[in-house]
């Protein structure tokens, strides 16, 4: 068993200001000394940002449908054990707290994984337009779920004092305690676009925003009351999660997985355009012997030394595909070594950073596609199945994962006459990417899709990863770097 202090927060629903709120505990907790891990219910990569931002640590997800119901609670263990001594966890919810997967029935809900994790949940409240009725909104929440335990309530965007009294009057009877009103202040709002908030990544002012948010939830919140809540939080079974355990064993890797001196380098798209990757996919990259080196498509202009794998993850091409596209340079040396063979996968933003251009603005070119901005938000989880041999999977293997974009790829269907390749996954049916083989070795080396995965819930695919970069690493440098 392993005492972890923790709470979740969660709301009724989007908008009640669940990233405010959870972000400036975390920030506020820090700033009293305390070492703090921040999550996130859900795939979102944006909030986490944030919260790597107030905590010191990288930010991690929580997903009972990327990962595995069995995986969560190992995995928060993980991330509060990975960087040392943690004396509180805090959980951001997504959507209301109940809300999840469509037609799943409350799963991967916040509930869901407040309740996996026997965490508190403290609710945030957005009661701007609202006085006695909250209380109906938090009783109907603190009594709708056998075994959700609602510990405690952060008003947000108070106007008055008068109408702060008015909804702590009527929030009495419900006998849930009001642990701080937040009153309305833009100056610690985040700015939104397309996908939702601006990741922290892309704005110079974030550290300060952060900072006002700090002071804010000191002066207004009872941190005391908060932390109480958090160590009622049970001691938890079962032990961490831990990427080289998830490897061992697993054939084509290192006989004993772990870092190396020396290991291949696997160059890893970072920067302000490509904000999207789980901790723990560089965590199993080093676990499988590997180097993850991270490389800015907007700024360097060659791949690292010695690169042997390609991870292109998510982000915001769209947003800058003009500095993407005068990056010629850096374009036409990621070409050679894609065409050249180099183990490389691409996941939504590494798609379109591949493809011939994006609404216009050249792109590296090595498949076959233009993508542009479309009118609606492309959003979900879906289970994908691999239809042939590829990079990250072999036939017929099932993975789960989501899709999170607003831009359209112009191609033909891969697998069909005159279209090169196949496709990376075949998407509840539908065909979705690219498995090409551009240099001809007899299996697909570039894996191009707009599905989002966490490897930490599928570590084989890291795995089936890292092995072709280490036969790649093998062979001459030469190869290594033909066109």
């Amino acid at each position: 068993m392993t005492a972890l202090p923790r709470l979740v927060v969660a709301a009724p629903g989007s908008g009640h200001g669940k990233t405010t709120v959870a972000t400036g505990l975390m920030a506020a907790l820090r700033a009293r000394g305390l070492a703090v891990a921040g999550a996130k219910v859900g795939p979102d990569y944006i909030d986490p940002g944030y919260h790597s931002l107030a905590t010191g640590r990288p930010g991690r997800n929580l997903d009972p449908f990327l990962c595995g119901a069995d995986r969560v609670v190992p995995l928060l263990l993980h991330g509060a054990a990975a960087h040392g001594h943690t004396d509180v966890t805090v959980v951001e919810g997504v959507m209301g707290l109940f809300d999840g997967r469509v037609g799943g029935d409350g799963d991967a809900s916040t509930a869901h994984v407040a309740t996996l994790t026997r965490s508190p949940v403290v609710l945030t409240v957005d009661v701007s337009h609202t006085t006695r009725t909250a209380a109906a909104i938090v009783h109907g929440l603190a009594t709708f779920e056998p075994g959700v335990r609602v510990a405690g309530v952060v008003l947000n965007k108070a106007a008055s004092p008068r109408h702060t009294r008015e909804v702590r009057s009527a929030l009495e009877a419900t006998g849930v305690p009001v642990l701080g009103v937040l009153p309305r202040d833009a100056g610690i709002e985040t700015p939104s676009r397309h996908l939702g908030l601006v990741p922290a990544a892309e704005r110079e002012e974030a550290a300060a925003t952060l900072e006002r948010l700090a002071a804010r939830v000191t002066e207004h919140v009872d941190l005391d009351a908060v932390l109480a809540i958090a160590r009622t939080a049970p001691d938890l079974p079962g032990v961490a999660w831990d990427p080289v355990l998830a490897l061992e064993g697993v054939p084509g890797l290192p006989a004993t997985p772990g870092p190396r001196v020396g290991a291949p380098v696997v160059a890893v798209a970072g920067g302000r355009a490509f904000t999207f990757r789980y901790a723990e996919t560089d965590e199993l990259l080093r676990a499988a012997g590997l180097e993850p080196v991270v490389v800015d498509p907007v700024r360097d202009r060659a791949l690292p030394e010695g690169t042997a794998g390609l991870y292109l993850g998510g982000g915001f091409p769209e947003v800058h595909a003009a500095d993407l596209a005068a990056n010629e340079p850096l374009r036409r040396d990621v070409l050679r070594a894609v065409r050249g063979g180099l183990p490389t996968v691409a996941e939504c933003a590494g798609l379109l950073y591949l493809a011939e251009a994006v609404d216009g603005h050249p792109m590296v070119g090595a498949v076959p596609a233009a993508a542009r901005m479309g009118p609606r938000l492309t959003l979900g989880y879906r289970t994908a199945v691999a239809p042939v041999d590829s990079l990250l999977a072999p036939a017929g293997s099932r993975v789960t994962g989501h899709e999170f974009h607003r831009t359209t790829v112009d191609a033909p269907v891969p697998g069909s006459p005159g279209s090169p390749g196949s496709p990376a996954w075949l998407l509840d049916g539908r065909p979705d990417g690219f498995a090409l083989d551009p240099a001809g070795t007899g299996r697909a080396t570039l894996h191009a899709s707009y599905l989002h995965t966490h490897w930490a819930g599928h570590p084989w695919l890291a795995a089936r990863f890292a092995s072709d970069v280490h036969a790649y690493a093998g062979t001459s440098p030469a190869r290594r770097r033909a066109s």
